[in-house]
């Protein structure tokens, strides 16, 4: 089963650099470069529907309808990042 970063779903094997980086510049098993450097988000005030929203845009940026974009997105919520806020 494919590893997913736990605060935008992106297949972790598709992130172009292996994954975020901790404080200490090892890599992140849970979350993508897009989302997390240094051990910390990159995003950190976002909201799940801001983040949701930017996923979006980012997936039609590289060409997927944005129906498809809501779909892929509707998970969100329930990754760790997200589930106790």
């Amino acid at each position: 089963m494919t590893r997913i970063c736990q605060s935008c779903s992106m297949p972790m094997d598709k992130d172009a650099e292996g994954g975020g980086t901790e404080a200490d510049g090892t890599r992140s098993g849970k979350y993508c470069s897009l989302c997390y450097k240094d051990g910390a988000f990159t995003q950190p005030d976002f909201t799940v529907e801001e983040m949701q929203d930017f996923c979006i845009e980012q997936l039609s940026n590289k060409g997927l309808p944005k129906f498809m974009g809501w779909i892929f997105t509707r998970s969100i919520p329930r990754l760790e990042r997200w589930r106790n806020r």
